[in-house]
């Protein structure tokens, strides 16, 4: 068995706090810890982040390059949404504690919780979950490339993601004005995660 590690220096590090090392906080009911081997040094291709959602927030849409992830339910619910680049279709999973599923690295996809307390631990193959999220890619591709490659209005794709912000992370934001959205929008976003959803067993 060959290894990178120097198990037997000093600095060797076997045990770690994740509630010393958050990458994201929203709010007390939704942020993300984070395990690599920045925070543990003796990782060897595994890494993980430590979840935690109420209804409705969303792990936005995002993938990663380096690594699988395997989504594990450890309370509360959620709803796995992963897009299969080989059938084109979004395919949803609910999973409820002692549930999983999984994504393939470098597939498109994000997490709704539907019930409180949600915990979720996202366990990688790769010692860093490298992610590319959904809001740098709409946030910093220039307009213009988007609107010439999209046949759409410049000035309208502009208006229209003026009010993302870059690595949202858990959506949507704390002051988001859903109010100010049509009613079908409204009924779009509120009442299609809650379909019924194919089971992962």
């Amino acid at each position: 068995m060959s290894s990178s590690v120097d198990y037997s220096s000093p600095s060797a590090q076997f045990t770690f706090d994740m509630n010393q090392s958050p990458l994201f906080v929203k709010d007390q009911q939704n942020y993300i810890n984070i395990l690599g081997i920045q925070q543990l040094n003796t990782l060897e291709n595994s890494s993980l982040l430590d979840i935690f959602l109420s209804p409705g927030n969303v792990v936005e849409p995002h993938y990663h390059q380096n690594a699988a992830e395997l989504v594990y339910c450890i309370s509360g619910a959620a709803v796995v949404s992963i897009l299969n680049p080989f059938t084109k279709e979004v395919l949803n999973f609910t999973i409820t504690p002692g549930q999983v599923a999984n994504v393939p690295q470098g597939w498109w996809h994000y997490e709704m919780a539907t019930k409180e307390n949600t915990h979720l631990l996202a366990i990688f193959d790769a010692d860093t979950p490298e992610v590319i999220l959904g809001s740098d890619i709409l946030k910093f591709t220039p307009a213009s490339v988007m609107a010439h490659t999209y046949c759409m209005d410049e000035e309208q794709w502009k208006e229209t993601t003026a009010p993302i912000k870059p690595s949202t992370y858990i959506g949507p934001y704390a002051d988001c004005d859903h109010a100010q959205m049509m009613p079908h929008q409204q009924q779009q976003m509120y009442y299609q995660p809650y379909r019924p959803y194919p089971h992962f067993y």
